[in-house]
């Protein structure tokens, strides 16, 4: 029987990318890339801002950071539709609970009702989420919804989306515990600029969030200005 690597299947190209050439009939390529951070008093959360569909870059700066309540945020991967129709599911739970019980909502809250919509629907939903954000009873944390709805809390970096793959070697090594916000912010910034420079399916401009006791801090980067390098 012919080697399935023989040189003659090796060389033969049939149009399609090494990200869409195995994929089921139907099925659409997607990609991302985000990333959340705890520290002490508070969580970073950072996004690139491409959304595509196969080849196809449908929005170069759509935002995949979605404040959900005051203080608690989260970042979508997977399928656009369906984490929208999620987040939004979840902003309105969240608010009703804030005027039920007068208080807050905990981060902790956020995440369990993505896991729990999650898994109820894990055969009709295509969405990796990550909450992140501050509240009275546990201060900063984050929390990883994956796509099969499993739901862990982080201590250290999460990391999502098709360009994570491309940097965990980076974030183990440039992490260090005890960082400062603006030392956080600086780590995701250049963390996601690397994988956007390997994924295609990642790019545009970095979005991030620093999220505290005292409020909520947008900021982005430019794509001419990412920090790829050492």
């Amino acid at each position: 029987m012919a080697s399935l690597y023989s040189h003659a299947n090796i060389c033969v190209h049939d149009g399609k990318s090494p990200e869409t050439r195995y994929l089921k009939p139907g099925e659409i390529s997607s990609g991302t890339t985000i990333m959340a951070v705890p520290f002490s008093g508070g969580v970073v959360l950072g996004a690139d801002s491409r959304t595509s569909s196969g080849t196809y870059i449908v929005n170069r700066v759509a935002d995949k950071i979605v404040q959900l309540h005051d203080r608690i945020w989260c970042c979508r991967s997977g399928s656009a539709a369906d984490t929208q129709a999620l987040t939004d599911i979840v902003k309105h739970y969240l608010g009703q609970i804030s005027v039920e019980t007068g208080r807050l909502p905990t981060v902790k809250s956020a995440a369990h009702l993505f896991r729990k919509l999650c898994y109820s629907n894990k055969d009709q939903l295509m969405a990796g989420i990550l909450v992140g954000g501050w509240d009275p009873v546990e201060g900063g944390t984050v929390y990883n919804v994956t796509l099969g709805g499993t739901c862990m809390k982080c201590l250290c970096p999460a990391i999502g989306g098709s360009g994570s793959t491309y940097i965990y070697g980076l974030v183990d090594s440039e992490y260090r515990e005890g960082m400062t916000a603006e030392d956080c912010e600086n780590f995701t910034k250049k963390a996601i600029s690397h994988a956007m420079a390997r994924d295609g399916s990642s790019g545009g401009i970095i979005r991030t969030v620093t999220v505290s006791e005292g409020g909520s801090i947008k900021a982005f980067v430019a794509g001419n200005k990412l920090p790829f390098g050492p």
